[in-house]
C-alpha cells in the first residue's frame, strides 16, 4: 500500500506538471513499461512477477515475449487478488512465504488503480547503502527522481557491461547527483556524474550511494522542509524499518556551521565524515533522522570518557577531522554563543596552566582535572579547585562565571559543551 499511495503522489504531480490525465494504468503502459521492461536490459526485478517468471540467465525476453509478459500482468491483475507478484509491497500470499508479513483479514480496499500505482511508486525508492530504500512524499522530489529513469536507461542502452535491476540503487546516486551545485549541469545533466564503476567480474554497476551524501542533496535544495520517509527494503524477505521523519534543517545544519568556521575547500571531505558513527538502521531507532544521526564516528570517546585530544596542525586528514568533531557538537548545543565561550574558558585554563611555578605541574594537574570531566559536578568540584587558587579577583570572576555557565546548562548538553572545551583547549596548548 505505501508504494501504491507515494505512486499516487508522483502521478497527480506529474499530470499537473504536464498537463496529462494518466490513470496508474494507463502510465504504467505506456510510460513505465517502455523504459522498465521493454528493453533487453530490465531496470527493474521484481520476484515472481510476469516479468521475470521463465526468464534463464544470458537469455533476455525478445520483444515480442516482452509483449507478452506485459499482457500476463494485465490479466493477472484483472482476474487476480493482489499480491507480491503483481502488486509492489503487498504482502504473499502463501502464509509460509518469507514474504508473507502484514496479513489481515479486514477488506481492505483494494483496486487495479492500487495496483499499478504500486510498481509506479516502487520505481521511486531511492537506494542507500545497506541495501535499504527510502519513498519520500514530497511530489518534487519525486518528479526529479523521475527525470533519472530515462537517464538510467540511456546508460543500460549505451553500456553493454552495466548491469540492471538497479533501479533503486540508480535514484540514490541520481538524486545526490542532481542536488549537487557543483557537479549538475541541467544542460549537460550527466557530464560529472560519477556513479558507476567497475565490478572484479569485468562488469560495471551503479554504486550505492550513502545516506548522508543524499540527504545533504536533499537538503540543499528543501532547506527549510522536514520530510517523512518510508524505509523498506524489499528482496527475498521484506524488511520494513517504518515510516521516518527526516529534519532537513538539523541534517543541514552542521555543514553550514563547519562552512561558516572552516570554509568550503574541504565539503568532499567533510561530507564522508558526519553520519559514520553508527549505522542508517540503528540512527533510525532515534524514531527521526537529525543532528544525532549526522554524529561523526570516533568522537564518543571524547564525550563519555573526558578523552583528551590532540591536535596536528600539519596532518590535514586529521585537522579536517578534528573540526568535523568541533562542528558536531556545536549543532548538538544549537547555540553558536557557546563557541566563543569555549574559547575564552580553554584560553582561560591554559594561561593558568603556564602560571606554574619553574618545574612544576600542579596547575597544568589541576587544569587536565577540569578538562577530563564529563560530567557537571565532577567539572565544578575541579573548577572550583582553581577558583580558589586565582591570582586575582578578576580571574576568580571568570572561573565563577565559567562554572555558572555550566551548573545551568541543560544536563544533556553539558558533556557536548565539556568536550568543545577540550578540542579549543588543544588547539591553543599545542
Amino acid at each position: 500500500m505505501i508504494a501504491a499511495n507515494i505512486g499516487k503522489i508522483f502521478l497527480k504531480a506529474y499530470n499537473e506538471k504536464y498537463e496529462t490525465s494518466y490513470r496508474g494504468k494507463d502510465f504504467f503502459v505506456e510510460k513505465y513499461f517502455p523504459l522498465f521492461f521493454d528493453e533487453e536490459k530490465y531496470m527493474q526485478w521484481v520476484t515472481n512477477s510476469p516479468f521475470v517468471q521463465g526468464i534463464k540467465k544470458g537469455a533476455p525476453p525478445s520483444a515480442p515475449e516482452r509483449k507478452q509478459k506485459l499482457l500476463a500482468l494485465t490479466e493477472k491483475v484483472s482476474n487476480s487478488g493482489a499480491d507480491a507478484s503483481i502488486a509492489i509491497g503487498f504482502p504473499s500470499l502463501d502464509l509460509t512465504a518469507t514474504t508473507s508479513g502484514q496479513l489481515t483479514n479486514l477488506s481492505l480496499p483494494l483496486d487495479e488503480e492500487d495496483v499499478y500505482l504500486s510498481w509506479i511508486g516502487s520505481g521511486l525508492g531511492v537506494g542507500i547503502q545497506g541495501g535499504l530504500s527510502i519513498l519520500f512524499d514530497k511530489p518534487a522530489l519525486l518528479l526529479d527522481i523521475f527525470d533519472g529513469w530515462s537517464v538510467y536507461r540511456d546508460y543500460l542502452n549505451r553500456m553493454p557491461q552495466l548491469r540492471g535491476n538497479q533501479i533503486n540503487t540508480w535514484n540514490g546516486q541520481w538524486v545526490a547527483h542532481r542536488y549537487n551545485p557543483h557537479l549538475y549541469d541541467p544542460d549537460d545533466p550527466t557530464a560529472s556524474f560519477t556513479g558507476i564503476s567497475a565490478t572484479k567480474d569485468g562488469g560495471q554497476e551503479v554504486d550505492t550511494q550513502s545516506w548522508v551524501t543524499i540527504l545533504i542533496g536533499i537538503c540543499r535544495t528543501y532547506p527549510d522542509s522536514q520530510l517523512t520517509g518510508y524505509v523498506y527494503n524489499l528482496g527475498q524477505t521484506n524488511t520494513t524499518i517504518g515510516f521516518i521523519p527526516f529534519r532537513l534543517p538539523q541534517i543541514k545544519l552542521p555543514f553550514d556551521l563547519y562552512e561558516k568556521y572552516f570554509g568550503t575547500t574541504k565539503q568532499e571531505e567533510v561530507k564522508h565524515l558526519f553520519g559514520t558513527a553508527f549505522g542508517f538502521t540503528k540512527a533510525c531507532q532515534m524514531g527521526a533522522i537529525g543532528i544525532n544521526a549526522m554524529e561523526p564516528k570516533g568522537l564518543r570517546d571524547y564525550i563519555d570518557k573526558g578523552k583528551l585530544p590532540v591536535y596536528n596542525e600539519q596532518d590535514e586528514e586529521k585537522k579536517i577531522n578534528f573540526n568535523t568533531y568541533q562542528i558536531w557538537l556545536l549543532a548538538m548545543l544549537n547555540n553558536e554563543q557557546l563557541w566563543e565561550n569555549a574559547q575564552q574558558f580553554a584560553s582561560a585554563l591554559h594561561q593558568y596552566a603556564l602560571s606554574s611555578d619553574k618545574g612544576k605541574k600542579d596547575k597544568a594537574n589541576q587544569v587536565k582535572s577540569v578538562l577530563s570531566a564529563a560530567r557537571k559536578k565532577q567539572f565544578i568540584d575541579s573548577l572550583t579547585v582553581i577558583a580558589e587558587d586565582a591570582a586575582n579577583e578578576t580571574d576568580k570572576t571568570s572561573y565563577a562565571e565559567m562554572g555558572r555557565l555550566v551548573h545551568l546548562m541543560p544536563e544533556d548538553n553539558v558533556p557536548y559543551f565539556l568536550t568543545l572545551v577540550r578540542f579549543q583547549f588543544a588547539i591553543i596548548h599545542k
